[in-house]
């Protein structure tokens, strides 16, 4: 393997940190900046929203453009976004340093990602996009607790100082080690979209969004329902977001087992129902924090779990479009974690904190039925295809 692969991994894990870092800090946020905890939220929002349409259109603006050269544009771009933010005295400056990290790590995701494809050999070429995968599912479960602990230290800016001196430090690790590489035709757009014409695929993607929705109805707020609801400290806090973390990560590959051994459908429909079940108790735990605290862990192997299987089975149904796909489904994991967010703040801005979890599993209801008739669907023209070959 390529140790190159490692440092684009290193890239990876540093742009997507910033998504979620600062999801555990919204209340120090909107106390400091003197504005509501749903709008905070909005800086979540905003973030996957232009994470999610940023992708495909600069990676269409940038096709000509030699890799090594524009991977250190974006982050340097990337940089001046995180020093933004770090420096913001006000939530306009705030979110436009948001708006700006999000769009150039947007294209630095896709850039890390194609780049270790063809850096290796083509033996590697699955195991090096799995390794800079890893990294990013790291940072979006290891951004909240690593921000909180940061935040509650020294401040909500400190975490966004870290992001900058590590975006510096990649930097240098690009310029130095990484080797001139030139662009490759891309997919217009307009032809990657066209691909969602068929009905199974577009449920399939409708699946991760509203997946990603579910979860971050809550877990995008986690930090105020845990103290309004649990009561906890700062401390506790910090310890329950690394739990969940933790769990998060055994949870992906707990998946890729579950993917394996028992197929990608059954998996992702076991998942969704025991998901939407978890999410509909756990308002009921908060009597007692060990009770809570399992049911948490439970929710965070699932929030993960579930994405090897849905990477699979969009290459299944799908195979001649497998690549497009895969770009097409982070831009539905994000635009989930834009309206997930967004929907979160409205439900605390109109009802309380406690009602996230039931508005979030309702979403996933609606994923589980989705997923109920693109496998229907998927079985249907298998079995179409097996009497015509017979």
């Amino acid at each position: 393997m390529d140790k190159r692969v490692y440092l684009l991994t290193i890239v990876s894990f540093v742009v997507g940190m910033v998504e979620l870092i600062i999801g555990g800090l919204l209340d120090l946020v909107a106390a400091d900046l003197k504005i509501s905890l749903g709008r905070a939220g909005l800086l979540i929002t905003i973030f996957s929203l232009t994470f999610a349409v940023s992708a495909p259109i600069l990676l269409t603006m940038t096709a000509k453009v030699e890799r090594k050269k524009l991977t250190l544009l974006a982050l340097f771009i990337f940089l001046i976004g995180n020093m933004a933010a770090a420096v913001s005295s006000t939530y306009e400056i705030l979110l436009f340093a948001r708006i700006l990290s999000a769009s150039s790590g947007s294209l630095l995701v896709v850039l890390c990602v194609t780049m270790a494809a063809n850096i290796v050999a083509d033996t590697y070429r699955a195991r090096a996009i799995g390794i800079v995968f890893m990294g990013i599912s790291a940072s979006l479960v290891l951004g909240v607790p690593i921000g909180l602990v940061l935040g509650n230290a020294f401040g909500w800016r400190a975490p966004f100082v870290l992001i900058s001196l590590l975006t510096i430090l990649s930097m240098a690790g690009v310029y130095l080690f990484m080797e001139k590489l030139e662009a490759k035709p891309s997919i217009p757009f307009k032809e990657q979209l066209m691909t969602l014409k068929e009905g199974k695929v577009l449920l399939a993607q409708l699946i991760s969004f509203l997946f990603l929705a579910g979860h971050l109805t809550l877990y995008g707020y986690l930090t105020p329902f845990l103290k309004s609801e649990l009561h906890l400290d700062g401390t506790w806090v910090s310890i329950a977001y690394f739990v969940f973390g933790i769990a998060a990560v055994l949870g992906g590959g707990i998946g890729g087992v579950l993917a394996d051994r028992f197929g990608t459908k059954r998996t992702i429909l076991s998942v969704l129902v025991l998901f939407a079940f978890t999410l509909f108790a756990i308002p009921h735990t908060t009597f007692a924090l060990p009770i809570f605290l399992i049911v948490m862990v439970l929710w965070s192997m699932l929030s993960w779990a579930i994405t090897p299987a849905m990477q699979s089975y969009l290459i299944e149904i799908s195979p001649e479009t497998a690549d497009i796909q895969q770009s097409l489904n982070n831009s539905a994991l994000h635009f989930g974690i834009a309206f997930g967010s967004f929907i979160g703040g409205l439900v605390i801005e109109h009802a309380s904190v406690e009602q996230n979890a039931s508005v979030g599993g309702v979403f996933i209801v609606i994923a589980l039925i989705l997923a109920v008739f693109s496998i229907a669907k998927e079985s249907k023209r298998a079995e179409g295809m097996k009497t015509v070959k017979q």
